[in-house]
């Protein structure tokens, strides 16, 4: 039966047809554990050298991905088009978008020259994105409550991202821009998705890991927020405060959470983790709190467990094939 099975397998340009497009999650828990990296490394330069290896390795691994949904649109439009179509599919389109603003974010502390036109780029193909996924859901009649999940904050988070290398490269205005957008539409999908968790069925198993992106909008917007300002402030406090909120609603859930079996969503963990070891660090240093400093390193330590096991779980699903088989 081996033989024959093996046989029966699709080819690679076959198997393509099922990329889904949230393989591009795995960019952005990638740059983010080399975000937080740099980070850490400003305390303990011996890190450095593990942040230029992730830096590589996440470009790498967002030109392949690039490569791969490049030829799936080419061979298999229909499949695209039917992720577009997609009430859960299509907030993950702007994670390509988002996967080369966080590449620019990381390259400015070393190569601001090339980072600052990769940047330019991703926010305004970000743009582009956002307002094409917001259309749809505007216009899409087959969109209904239920459909509703935190990874519809995916387009709005990308926006909070902006500033945190926008600043530091001189465009302020441009960056306050996608800062407002980014947390009017935070306000607007946290609203809907607490109403389509309290008042409707609950998330599907597969969607479940998702609960961990309610994390990440503030815990971003704070970072950009001490980009754009100089310091926390009141407002800082503030939306620090909520990711710590959001931290802890998140591990309430984590009793249902570690019975799931692997899915591709769970690189979901990923991103919202990293964004909030880096906000812990910078609370850390700007309100001198020593005990926040303790815990961005242990969340840090957390971070490389997690991220290490998606990648070599995502490893083995992609050598076996299951990455490229349709959703059962």
């Amino acid at each position: 039966m081996e033989p024959a099975e093996r046989l029966e397998r699709p080819s690679l340009a076959e198997g393509l047809a099922y990329l889904p497009v949230g393989v591009f999650a795995t960019v952005m828990g990638m740059a983010g554990l080399t975000l937080a990296t740099e980070r850490m490394a400003q305390a303990l330069p011996a890190l450095r050298p593990l942040a230029s290896l992730l830096l590589g390795l996440t470009a790498v691994l967002y030109l392949g991905l690039i490569g791969l949904y490049g030829f799936k649109l080419a061979r298999h439009p229909k499949e695209v088009l039917a992720e577009w179509r997609h009430p859960v599919r299509i907030a993950f389109f702007p994670a390509i978008t988002i996967g080369l603003l966080l590449l620019a974010t990381a390259l400015a502390p070393v190569a601001p020259g090339l980072a600052e036109p990769l940047w330019l780029l991703g926010a305004l193909a970000h743009l582009a994105a956002m307002l094409a996924v917001v259309t749809t859901w505007i216009d899409a009649p087959h969109f209904e409550p239920p459909h509703l999940n935190p990874a519809w904050f995916i387009p709005a988070v990308g926006n909070v991202l902006v500033p945190i290398a926008g600043a530091p490269l001189g465009w302020v205005e441009l960056s306050w821009f996608f800062l407002g957008v980014g947390l009017l539409f935070w306000l607007v999908l946290a609203t809907l998705v607490f109403n389509r968790l309290v008042f409707h069925h609950p998330l599907p198993a597969r969607l479940l890991p998702t609960l961990a992106i309610l994390v990440a909008p503030p815990a971003v917007s704070f970072l950009a927020w001490v980009k754009l300002v100089g310091e926390p402030g009141a407002f800082g406090r503030i939306l620090y405060a909520v990711a710590v909120l959001f931290a802890l609603l998140f591990l309430l859930q984590l009793p249902k959470l570690v019975r799931l079996p692997w899915a591709l969503s769970f690189w979901a963990y990923s991103f919202p983790l990293a964004a909030f070891t880096i906000a812990t660090s910078v609370a850390a240093q700007s309100f001198g709190a020593g005990l926040l400093g303790a815990l961005a390193w242990a969340l840090y330590a957390l971070l490389l467990g997690v991220v290490g096991a998606l990648a070599w779980r995502t490893a083995k699903a992609a050598v076996s094939g299951e990455l490229l088989r349709p959703e059962g």
